[in-house]
């Protein structure tokens, strides 16, 4: 006569153990969202001055890492929609697309780092300011994102971390060939270091499109 009355509280449990894996606390959903609007500033500012760099120069690499930043601006854009509560998107749907970004950066990593192969371009001090700012901006954004997508077992916020971290190694990378060209006129080297990135981003896509949680956790 009395099982009723200890079915219901089973059923409640139940339903509500369901949601901490799949929703971020409040707190954590305000620190990413607050993560992806410095990011978003940040890449605002990056893409326009290595954009107009790019035109002043006459550098491909420089190009390639402009596409990045805006490629990075759009998947921080993503992610930031997933966390706003007012116009939130489907993990799923936010997964697929960080992946989709993820190739379509390696895609342009490697068709821009082909095309400057060899290709005659002039010294940049703007440029080599920007890819200087962006190696201090961008490792610190990817180490935070990565620190909460672990916390959220979030792989889109993971991917976008990866997004950041690439960033950060074609600053070098970027900056590296600018230097050298300043000094020693090679325009080759960092064509080819931009190319060792490529393998990362299709892995990290690869797992992103398939949804798996957040390799990093603990």
């Amino acid at each position: 006569m009395s099982t009723p009355s200890h079915v219901e509280p089973e059923a409640v449990c139940c339903g509500s153990c369901a949601r901490p894996s799949t929703a971020p606390s409040a707190g954590l959903s305000r620190e990413v969202a607050w993560l992806q609007y410095v990011t978003i500033g940040w890449m605002l500012v990056e893409c326009a001055l290595s954009l107009a760099a790019a035109a002043q120069a006459h550098s491909v690499a420089l190009l390639a890492f402009g596409s990045d930043s805006l490629i990075e601006l759009l998947s921080a854009s993503v992610v930031l929609l997933q966390f706003l509560p007012r116009f939130p998107l489907k993990k799923t749907h936010a997964e697929r697309t960080a992946a989709v970004l993820l190739f379509l950066l390696a895609g342009v990593v490697l068709v821009i780092a082909a095309l400057a192969y060899r290709t005659p371009m002039e010294t940049s001090c703007l440029g080599i300011g920007i890819t200087a700012a962006a190696l201090i901006v961008m490792p610190a954004l990817a180490w935070l994102k990565r620190k909460h997508a672990r916390a959220a077992n979030n792989r889109a916020l993971a991917a976008d971390a990866v997004q950041s971290a690439t960033c950060a190694y074609l600053a070098a990378v970027t900056l590296a060939g600018l230097v050298i060209y300043a000094l020693w006129h090679v325009a080759w080297v960092d064509s080819v270091a931009a190319c060792a990135a490529v393998p990362v981003l299709i892995i990290e896509g690869r797992r992103a499109w398939r949804g798996e949680g957040c390799g990093c956790a603990a």
